[in-house]
């Protein structure tokens, strides 16, 4: 008995090939093999593969240095070819082991089956060029060159270890090849775009064939002659193709160190070095599928066994093994099947996409059904049982494909088929090419077995006519309608009634309708749709979407990734053959290319925006967005076929039930996900198209059109870390979620321009609720609060900046101004709204009527007058019409007050007129006209004088309350614009405990402090820390005041769930100890930290508590993700901090000891607000956060030197203009205001008896 060592290859794996080395110079440990031993014994030892053919016994050869793998490159580290070429005669290779042994490992045995011969069957069928051996040039380091054995066919250049190889160490793809040139001693060069490869031949005359067949080739393919290019089959998929993979990624193959990169497209496997190998084409070896099988080995590993190799891969999970076995197999399926009647099929446009789904190329079907599904529906065609869905392939199943059963389905095709079977299909319940397992299952029983979705036949529950109806129509050729019969309850075994035609089948044959027949055959025994119909028999219809057809030149640039900024010049656009068609918007060459140079289908179009004429170099251009987040620019000069190119591809994507966007002129249409106050958990799908300034949405579950005007929003808001756009109108808020970024910013910014102010008319404004411009709203609605008893108010010129600066604040986004009596001056503001007026393009009684207008005063009879200006105040458009009886209102409150601001009917008349008439004011023609309107208001505008009477009393109560409070004030009245009302608690917030007091503009909280306890008698001990607290119930949270800090600002500030509190300060002792025994102002320390998150602007809070590392300084405050970190993640301003005592307990902080900061921006046109969370370890660690945030935020005076015990004298300066609206108390909901207000009208003092 001999023992001879065998070769057990290591298997290793890494993340990539860059370190690929030949398993040739891998020496494993030889395994003794007892050649006496029963053959299985042998093949349980080494792991070995069962090969069919046990007759054919090959010598195995004594182990030495030699090879047994071969797929290595030879110009790479791959194939390591330094040993001299005597090495190679000891190997394999002299035992007739290298078919077996050369390209993968394959483990040996004793038995093992022989390679068919050179000549006899072989996986390659692209022709022949030119054959022969070579030498391969010598690696580096190497003297010696490699023999190989040199193929070239019409697709690649190829070399073998031998003649007897099938699979090949190299494969350089012709198209690549660049240029073949002569380099001496019979050598030559072929030369690619990174790499060149030298060969060289046994004489000058067989180098110089070599180089003719390569030139002349390569020459006739850069030329584009077609004549070479025919030769090659069609099915022949190389990686340079454009057909998309079907599987590619890295997979480990036994008995190398590195990963290999492998590809399964079509019918082969291609493998490749790495992934730069497999972009330029340059492979290892390819493997037909139609010899192939694979085989499942382990939890991670397969075989792919052909009669020449065994494949063994390792992948890097289970279910990445799946889903490479499943690939593999497929491809053994393509190899192996027919696409004849697959093609044949497809000829019927509407077969070449899923009857359920709609995905491309589908190659199944169910023959009862006459439906060509993809493989993902025919599977869940198949759980419904063949009583139901009889599945067959097109490609496999070749014996049941009769040319009767392919003409029905050519005759029926998806299309009109499913206008039966898909007739009532809720937008929201249909299926894509993406849909998962479990909707596809729920939507195709529904559909086949319950026939949900089917249009129901006029004789639906008539048996008895049913039958009746399907025997006439089985003798003439309408397939369609006997299968509308059959589904609809037909009975295909009823009688016929007649002895030689006893059934529908029969009768059919009789007739010669073979069609009908071979439908009926397939139908014998399905089992028929189950639901029943109640009420009406004609459920709702959703139609199915028309067939869009179009085609013509267009000019393209290429597609973007990002929105386009600059514009496109002409030279940047390329001429196109486009064509719409069978739902696909294609692009080629020119009218004569067949293969077009891209495609977008219906599907995958999720906008469409048409820019403003002559935007980019051609005058009429438009946008396509795709879900794959590009962005393709189509254009053209002709204004007609650019409309009827937006026309018909918004009509190709845009379903059915929303076609009525189409009838609008559109800037932007398309689909996004939105949420509203009904359903704020998971979106739903709309469709939006922008229109000027409304936006209009077919929503689901919606029947009609919705129309939302943007410029009378309320608030309109971008929340840009959620992707969420915010419409908030009366009654409703609208979310609109950003599915695809690019898409969702071009939403964005049409939305936000089309809300804004779009020009100098009144109808361009930004409207109130009533069409009234939000820029007079706001100053009449300022005015009336605050300076109705101003002297001289209109006539009084403002500050010339500041009435342009307030002018372009509200040109810009009138929305968001906010007119504050501490920041804003009445004469300012008065002055806003004449300019208004003055510069808006029309004017407020049009150019068109102003004459007629103007003419009215000189009607002598005065009821005959008021009648004139009713019929012209009609025929105004309704902004005007809004605008000039709010104003004309407003006028009249502020005349009704003349004796106060000295402005009577004719100084308001002489202002007006030329400002409302846009005229040089030299005659009052326009005056009077201004004049009569305020005088007749009533009448003109037809009041009601109760309501008027109301609004009176109203602004009489705030005149009078400003005035008492004005007397009671130290200074005199003129000096302030005004006290305020608030309620302050003692200690706890309980009715007995609170104190109503007047708040001046100037009052601090040490003032405040002092009041409280001057009222309540409340004598100060030593070290009692009495302070004024900021309390917010609903955040949990408290503050001090700082006692300088001033008071009005706070209550401005303060939400209806907050307060002012007066109580000790228990560790303000502590925190003095803390800050005298620093050294250093500054802190620094690890400190879990929180951000408040919220979802679409609702309050529901997101996130959990991180360490983080802290560093406060006098500037500002920095956080790291740790200790050792460099670059800080966030840092804020210290000044524009608010620093608050503890965190809400729905957080679920890790301790109770928590600071809540809340940073406010200095930012004038977009104020910014994040609020977020410290939660310090213990309670001393909080204090010192604070003490620091306090005497950095207050330079060290965090207590005063007298403390608080010795009453403050309060001094008001000259100006303490502070607040919002004067007199009306801060606190409470409009009820409790306006019974404020009456309460002040019967006792103005009432409220100041305990003062």
């Amino acid at each position: 008995m001999r023992r001879i060592p065998l070769p057990r290859p290591e298997i290793r794996s890494g993340d990539s090939s860059d370190d690929y080395e030949d398993p040739d110079q891998v020496f494993p440990k030889p395994q003794a093999v007892n050649l006496a031993e029963d053959p299985d014994q042998i093949y349980s030892k080494l792991q070995s593969v069962n090969m069919a053919d046990r007759d054919v016994f090959l010598p195995v050869p004594v182990w030495g240095k030699g090879r047994y793998n071969s797929l290595c490159s030879d110009d790479e580290l791959l194939d390591d070819d330094n040993e001299p070429i005597s090495s190679h005669r000891s190997s394999w290779q002299d035992y007739g082991l290298s078919t077996l042994q050369g390209s993968v490992y394959l483990p040996v045995r004793g038995r093992v089956l022989a390679p068919p011969p050179r000549d006899g069957p072989s996986p390659e069928t692209c022709p022949v060029l030119k054959i022969g051996w070579l030498d391969k040039n010598p690696t580096q380091g190497s003297l010696y060159y490699q023999r190989r054995w040199v193929k070239l066919d019409v697709d690649y250049l190829r070399y073998f270890d031998n003649d007897k190889e099938v699979y090949s160490k190299r494969i350089i793809p012709t198209a690549a090849i660049t240029g073949v040139t002569n380099v001496g001693e019979q050598k030559f060069e072929v030369v690619t775009a990174n790499r060149t490869f030298l060969f060289k031949a046994e004489s000058d005359s067989e180098r110089n064939e070599w180089v003719a067949v390569l030139q002349n080739f390569t020459r006739g393919r850069q030329e584009g002659s077609r004549e070479m290019t025919s030769l090659v089959p069609p099915s022949f998929l190389t990686p340079g193709s454009p057909l998309t993979p079907e599987q590619q990624g890295y997979l480990e193959l036994r008995g190398l160190r590195s990963k290999l990169y492998t590809v399964v497209s079509g019918d082969k496997v291609f493998l490749y070095k790495n992934m730069e190998d497999y972009r330029l084409g340059i492979g290892i070896t390819s493997i037909d599928m139609n010899v192939g099988n694979v085989k499942v080995t382990d939890r991670r590993s397969f075989d792919l066994t052909t009669p020449y190799r065994i494949f063994s891969f390792l992948a890097d999970s289970e279910q990445h093994k799946e889903q490479w076995v499943e690939a593999m197999r497929d491809a053994i399926g393509e190899a192996l099947s027919n696409s004849e009647v697959a093609n044949q099929i497809w000829a019927e446009p509407s077969n070449g996409c899923c009857a359920d789904c709609g995905a491309a190329k589908p190659e199944w079907a169910a023959i009862n059904l006459c439906v060509v599904v993809c493989k993902r529906c025919a599977g869940e065609h198949r759980g419904l049982g063949p009583s139901i869905s009889k599945v067959r392939s097109l490609k496999m199943d070749r014996k049941v494909w009769t040319e009767e059963l392919i003409q029905v389905f050519l005759l029926l095709g998806n299309e009109r088929l499913n206008r039966f079977w898909a007739a009532n299909i809720p937008p929201s319940e249909a299926l894509s090419p993406t849909s998962c397992s479990e909707d596809r299952r729920r939507f195709i029983s529904s559909k086949y077995r319950q026939g949900k979705y089917r249009k129901y036949h006029p004789l639906y529950g008539n048996q008895r006519e049913l039958n009746n109806a399907l025997c006439i129509n089985v003798q003439c050729s309408d397939v369609l309608e006997t299968l509308c019969l059959v589904f609809c309850g037909a009975d295909v075994n009823c009688s016929t009634g007649q002895t030689d035609c006893p059934s529908p089948l029969s009768l059919a044959l009789a007739h010669n309708q073979k069609l009908q027949a071979q439908f009926l055959s397939h139908n014998l025994n399905t089992e028929l749709p189950r639901s029943e119909v109640t009420g009406d028999m004609e459920p709702r219809h959703y139609s199915p979407q028309h067939p869009v057809t179009h085609n013509g030149f267009l000019f393209k640039t290429a597609s973007m990734v990002r929105p386009i900024t600059e514009r496109k010049a002409r030279e940047e656009f390329s001429r196109r053959w486009c064509m719409l068609n069978d739902g696909n918007f294609s692009y080629y060459e020119s009218d004569k290319t067949s293969t077009p140079n891209g495609a977008l289908k219906s599907t995958e179009i999720v906008c469409l925006s048409v820019n403003t004429p002559e935007r980019h170099g051609y005058d009429h251009t438009f946008e396509l967005y795709s879900d794959s987040e590009r962005l393709y620019l189509f254009g053209t000069d002709d204004q007609d076929s650019h409309k009827e190119w937006v026309k018909s591809i918004t009509k190709m994507f845009i379903p059915s039930n929303a076609e009525a966007l189409l009838r609008l002129s559109f800037e932007r249409i398309g689909r996004l996900k939105y949420k509203d106050g009904l359903n704020l958990q998971s979106p739903r799908v709309g469709w939006f198209a922008l229109v000027g300034s409304s936006l209009h949405a077919y929503l689901e579950d919606s029947e009609e059109e919705e129309e939302i005007h943007l410029r009378k929003l309320q608030e309109l808001s971008i929340q840009q870390e959620n992707e969420v756009l915010v419409l908030v109108e009366r009654g409703r808020t609208l979310y609109i979620e950003g599915e695809r970024k690019l898409d969702f910013q071009g939403w964005c910014v049409g939305i936000q321009k089309a809300a804004g102010s779009a020009g100098d008319s009144l109808s361009q404004q930004q409207l109130t609720e009533a069409d009234i411009p939000v820029i007079v709203d706001r100053c009449i609605d300022y005015i009336t609060q605050c300076g109705l008893t101003s002297e001289g108010i209109y006539r009084k010129s403002g500050v010339n900046s500041r009435v342009a600066a307030l002018c372009e604040a509200f040109r810009r986004d009138a929305r968001n101004v906010r007119l504050k009596e501490e920041e804003h001056q009445v004469d300012d503001v008065s002055n806003t709204l004449k300019r208004f007026f003055r510069e808006s393009g029309e004017g407020l009684f049009t150019i068109q009527a102003a004459s007629a207008w103007l003419s009215t005063p000189v009607i002598p009879e005065e009821s005959k007058k008021i009648s004139q200006y009713q019929l012209l105040l009609s025929r105004l458009p309704r902004v005007n019409k809004a605008t000039l009886r709010a104003l004309v209102n407003h006028l009249y409150c502020v005349q009704r007050f003349a004796e106060l601001n000295q402005m009577n009917l004719h100084n308001l008349a002489i202002v007006f007129g030329p400002t409302l008439f846009q005229t040089d004011g030299k005659d009052y023609t326009a005056g009077r006209v201004v004049e009569e309107l305020i005088e007749h208001y009533t009448d003109v505008f037809e009041v009601d004088e109760q309501q008027l009477k109301r609004q009176l009393d109203e602004i009489t109560v705030i005149i009078k309350v400003r005035e008492k409070l004005n007397l009671n004030s130290s200074v005199p009245a003129s000096g302030s614009a005004g006290d305020f009302i608030c309620t302050v608690y003692l200690e706890e917030k309980k009715e007995t405990a609170e104190q109503h007091v007047k708040i001046p503009g100037s009052m601090t909280a040490a003032e405040l402090t002092c009041e409280i306890l001057d009222r309540r008698k409340i004598q100060v001990r030593e070290k009692d820390y009495w302070s004024c607290w900021e309390v917010s119930q609903k955040e949990e949270t408290e503050r001090p005041l700082h006692h300088l800090e001033r008071v009005l600002p706070i209550l401005h500030s303060l939400g209806t769930d907050s307060h002012l509190l007066v109580k000790k300060n228990l560790a303000m002792e502590a925190i003095l100890v803390y800050l005298a025994s620093k050294v250093d102002v500054s802190k620094h320390g690890m400190v879990k930290f929180r951000e408040e998150r919220s979802i679409l602007g609702l309050g529901l809070n997101t996130g959990s508590f991180h360490d983080r590392y802290f560093i406060l300084n006098t500037v500002s405050l920095r956080m790291y993700k740790e200790v050792r970190s460099n670059r800080s993640e966030r840092e804020w301003q210290v000044k524009n901090l608010r620093v608050y005592l503890g965190i809400k307990k729905k957080l679920r902080p890790p301790t109770c000891w928590g600071l809540t900061v809340i940073y406010k921006s200095e930012k004038q046109e977009k104020p910014e607000k994040q609020q977020w969370y410290l939660c310090c370890d213990t309670q001393t660690e909080m204090r010192e956060w604070f003490s620091t945030f306090l005497t950095v935020q207050y330079d060290g005076n965090v207590w005063p030197v007298d403390a608080v015990q010795t009453r403050v004298t309060r001094a008001l300066p000259v100006d303490t203009r502070h607040g919002n609206v004067a007199l009306i108390p801060l606190r409470g909901s409009e009820n409790e205001m306006r019974n404020s207000v009456a309460a002040f009208t019967a006792d103005p003092l009432g409220l100041f008896r305990d003062v």
